[in-house]
Parts: C-alpha cells; structure tokens; sequence
C-alpha cells in the first residue's frame, strides 16, 4: 500500500509534468529540436561536463572522471546528431502510392529509471529522447547518484528556461529516493525505460505501465587464428579500462584461437594486460564477489585500487587490466560472470564451433541477447555468429564499448540503454531511440486494388501438395 506522502509527492510532479507538456503542445519540429539541442548542451558543455563527471565519481565510487567526461560529450554529440536526422512532429512520413501518411505524438509522461554507472549521461541521453517528441520526463536516478543526477537536470531546466520552453518538462524524484517512490511514478506515467538492474526492469514490467526495459551485459569476445592482435589488444584495453569496466559493453571475457593463443596473450600484455597466477586468481575470485554477489567496494575501481585489493605482485604494477585464464566456461565459476571490474577472462578455443558453443555457454550464465564481439579477418566467421548467436549485436574490429552503443564509424544509433529482445526479457531489440518515444497516427487512403489472384499465391503450394 503506497503511503499518502509518496501519492501526493508523485502527484505533483506528473500534474506540473502534464502541464509543461500542455505549453509545449504546439512546439514546431525546429522547436523540439532547440529543446534537445538545449539539453544536450547542459551537458555537453566543457565546464559542465567534467563536473558532473566528477560528481559522478565521486558520490557513487564508480568509475572514472575523465571517462565520464568523454562519455557526457561523446554519447550526447552522437545522440544529437541522431536526432537531428529524425522528423518527430506531424508528419513525419508521406506515402502517396501507398496512400499513408503517418503522424509522430507524443507518448506522454516518461519515467526514467537511470543507474549509478551513468548518473548524468543516461538522463541527458533518455531527456532527449523524449522531448524530442514534445514529451515530458521524470528522472528515477540511483539513490547514490541523486546528487550528480539532480544537478544535471538542474542545468538542463536552466537550458529550456533560457530558450523559453517549460522547465518541468524535465524533473527528477525528490530525495530520499526509494523503491516505493520509484514504483508510484512507474504506476503513474505513461511509459517507463528503465537501465540498470535486472531487478528495476522485472518492476517496470509489472508497474502496469507500458515499459522499455535492457538486458544485462556480460560480452565476450573472439581473437580469431587471422586476427591482427596488437590492433585487437589495443582496442579491448582500451575498451575494458573505458570508465573502468562499468559500461554493460565492456569485455568480460576473450576467447583466443589456440594457434594464436600464446601471441595474443603477449599482445594483450603489450596493451597493458597482466596475466594473473593461479594464487592471485584465488585472491581476485574471493574478493570480487562476496556470498556469490560482486563486491561493491570493489566493482569499477581503478587499476591500482585493485592491485592492492587483490595483492598483486611487482609485474602487474604497470597493468590496466588483469586476466585470469580458464580452461571453459563453467556456469559453477563466477568468472563467467559479468564483473563491472578491470578483470577479464580468458579461454582457448578450437575454431569458429568451439566459439560458438563457449560463447553460447557464457551468454546462458549471463548477457544473453545484448552482444558479443569478434577480431577476424575473415568474414564469414562474423557471419556465422550473426546467424547461430542469440544477441542483438555482434560487433566486427570494434573496442566494443566504443561501438555497440553507437559509433561515428558504424551504423548503430547512439544510445545508453542497449535492447536485448525477447532472449534478454525486452521488448525491443534495437538501441533504445527516438522512435520508442512517439505514439504513431496513421492517415489510410485507398489505392488501386493490391489483391493477387488465388493461382499467385497458392499455385506453387497447390503443384507440390494439392488442393
């Protein structure tokens, strides 16, 4: 039973939600794109965007700032030019031989569940998206990233007053944010998108709201016998480290071809990889998790931090990230886990079958539908994982952080929140874009008759199998 405080708290910021969307009904396409470009600057600006990257990192104790600044600009630069190439006010589609013409509206008022690993991106990034169809938003932020969250939102309603658009288009939950807080606004708005644990996403399900929900992480990865391994090291270190391993599209696991094995290892190295003994694997596993759960004072810390937590020797001194080698993906080892830490793990694999069965092993422990990556030369191995794995993305060369939720040099659009479909318990099985955030009306005019005879469509079934 939700108490009276908590209604009448959710209350007022969907009654002060609606009526900012009632001023900006009629906002022209060049409207809602000056109050996303208005937001995105809140965020993008130098200033701004390296202090709430160190708000960020230093009220939730994840992460790292300087990632955290290129992750505030890049994703929003990226977002941006994304949505400036979407139409989202009437007509946004004219058909005429198809006699269609369909008509973007706004869903209404959006909750937006958002997580500690991203406490300033991923409402600017979700804001966008709504607005951008003339809707309103009410962040739900992690209780220990309200702080950085609350002050990103303040500098977004800053931008919008400084173009003249309602500042209550965006708002955040009052603290002290909690589950029954969060549940009344999921019960009460119009859509919720929820990132962040898999436990948030089952709520948003059963709120009884139309809800958009992410799978969890957990990506692997294959060094193909053909692959160019320095380039392959140097993009997974550089993806692993990427704000310490907190993002769902970081690394958990690489799987080496056995003919390269060795030579990968030692260009992994190179990258800044140290290769952990079996003592310092027994130390890494009894302190990263703790009663079968990952260790929060230990999640996303930077590379010296976990040196000494795991009392790693002279060797790993220089290390970015660590690997513990397995011999196969054993659903009983937490290393086949996702880790949210600078640890990756590492097996051998036969050729492409081999992978294919390690990495279906992986993905049924964790991360199935999200993605997987693979560093070949060969294209009809990224083929056949294209076909046979049950992910949504399966990325080719790529620092996979880098790309899976969009990248200037590939065509995924730009998002925070990754869709795992049906395989992750999602309902989409995309990026998470400007088109979930429109309701569509579609005009239907008639056209010349489109009905094929009986012969044409069942004369190949009749010849076969008769009538």
């Amino acid at each position: 039973m939700v108490s009276p405080e908590t209604k009448t708290t959710i209350d007022g910021l969907i009654e002060k939600a609606r009526n900012a969307m009632a001023q900006f009904a009629d906002a022209t396409q060049a409207q809602a794109d000056e109050a996303v470009t208005a937001l995105a600057w809140a965020i993008y600006e130098p200033g701004r965007a390296r202090r709430l990257a160190e708000m960020a990192v230093e009220q939730t104790g994840l992460g790292d700032v300087d990632s955290k600044i290129v992750k505030n600009q890049r994703k929003t630069f990226g977002c941006l030019r994304d949505l400036s190439r979407v139409r989202s006010v009437g007509v946004i589609e004219d058909d005429p031989d198809k006699g269609m013409v369909k008509y973007a509206k706004p869903v209404g008022v959006v909750a937006a569940v958002t997580p500690s690993t991203n406490p300033t991106a991923t409402p600017v990034n979700k804001a966008m998206f709504a607005l951008k169809s003339r809707n309103a938003v009410i962040i739900a932020p992690s209780p220990s990233g309200w702080g950085a969250t609350s002050a990103a939102v303040d500098f977004m309603r800053a931008e919008l007053e400084k173009c003249g658009y309602p500042a209550d288009l965006v708002q955040i939950l009052p603290q002290p944010v909690n589950k029954a807080l969060t549940q009344e606004l999921m019960e009460q708005a119009d859509l919720v998108v929820v990132t962040g644990s898999q436990n948030n996403v089952r709520r948003a399900y059963s709120s009884g709201t139309p809800a958009i929900g992410v799978g969890a992480g957990n990506v692997p990865v294959v060094i193909d016998a053909d692959a160019d391994l320095d380039d392959a090291a140097a993009k997974i270190c550089r993806s692993k480290t990427f704000d310490n391993a907190t993002s769902c599209s970081s690394e958990n696991s690489v799987l080496i071809h056995d003919s390269v094995y060795d030579d990968a290892i030692a260009a992994l190295r190179r990258a800044g990889g140290h290769l952990c003994s079996a003592d310092e694997k027994a130390r890494i596993r009894e302190r990263l998790w703790t009663n079968g759960k990952l260790n929060r004072q230990v999640i996303a810390k930077n590379a010296d931090t976990l040196r000494d937590i795991f009392e790693l020797g002279p060797e790993a001194q220089d290390a970015r990230f660590f690997m513990v080698e397995e011999d196969r993906p054993d659903p009983d080892s937490p290393f086949t886990d996702e880790k949210l830490s600078l640890v990756l793990t590492v097996y051998g694999v036969r050729d492409i079958e081999d992978a294919k069965a390690q990495l279906n092993t992986i993905l049924d422990v964790c991360g199935k539908g999200h993605s997987v990556g693979i560093h070949t030369n060969t294209p009809a191995h990224a083929k056949e994982l294209a076909e046979s794995i049950d992910v949504v993305r399966v990325l080719v060369n790529q620092a996979h952080t880098m790309g899976n939720g969009g990248s200037f040099d590939n065509a995924l659009e730009f998002t925070l929140s990754m869709g795992g479909g049906t395989w992750a318990g999602n309902s989409i099985t995309e990026n998470l874009n400007a088109r979930h955030f429109m309701n569509i009306t579609h005009l239907v005019r008639t056209i010349p008759l489109d009905q094929p005879a009986e012969e044409h469509l069942f004369g190949e079934y009749w010849q076969r199998h008769g009538k």
